[in-house]
């Protein structure tokens, strides 16, 4: 697929990474959950609870492109999340990695988090799939289609003869609540739970 399947609206890209496969430092898991966001208000996908949604700045700016590039951030100033960047390059847009699979490296995976931790949620929550992982904020911007880069995206993996994805509303956020941007592979044990923002609109009272 490469960058030019990336290169389109946020749902669609959101839609080709079920089943990709994220590789990083010893770990390579199949993604299970994302979430897709757009950008600023006279963008062609105005999303108020995206990061970029006020446009760029030093902190959000990997968001504006080219596609194909990791967004990390820091969720409640401590959990590192790991977003693809799709669209043209130039506007913004990204896509939330939620939950994944681990294929390899599950040793790594667990040494990162916890003995204790079951298999199927060693990379289940953004969060969480990052530690197990091993993305830091140091690697904001890395060209995830590089082959030499230490995060590599594979879109060579299926999603074979799994139920067709599910589409539901964003974990956590309050405004564009109801948006369902939220895809995940049914019947699959490392998707994360729902979760609506306190903050939120009653159901049915955001877009």
């Amino acid at each position: 697929m490469g960058t030019t399947g990336l290169a389109a609206e946020p749902l669609v890209a959101a839609a080709s990474l079920l089943g990709a496969t994220f590789a990083c430092r010893g770990v390579r898991a199949t993604i299970v959950e994302v979430e897709a966001y757009g950008g600023v208000p006279d963008g062609p996908w105005p999303d108020p609870a995206a990061h970029s949604y006020r446009g760029p700045t030093a902190r959000n700016a990997v968001m504006f492109g080219p596609p194909g590039r990791l967004y990390t951030y820091r969720s409640y100033g401590m959990h590192v999340c790991a977003n693809v960047v799709c669209g043209p390059a130039g506007t913004a847009a990204a896509v939330l990695l939620r939950a994944a699979v681990i294929e390899t490296g599950e040793q790594l995976a667990r040494a990162r988090r916890g003995d204790a931790v079951p298999s199927q949620a060693l990379a289940r929550g953004p969060g969480n799939l990052c530690q197990a992982l091993g993305i830091t904020m140091a690697d904001n911007g890395i060209d995830l289609l590089d082959p030499d880069a230490p995060v590599r995206l594979g879109f060579g993996e299926k999603l074979g003869e799994r139920p067709a994805p599910r589409a539901g509303p964003r974990v956590g956020v309050s405004r564009a609540a109801d948006r369902p941007w939220r895809l995940w592979v049914p019947e699959t044990a490392a998707v994360s739970a729902y979760r609506r923002s306190p903050r939120a609109p009653a159901p049915g009272a955001s877009d």
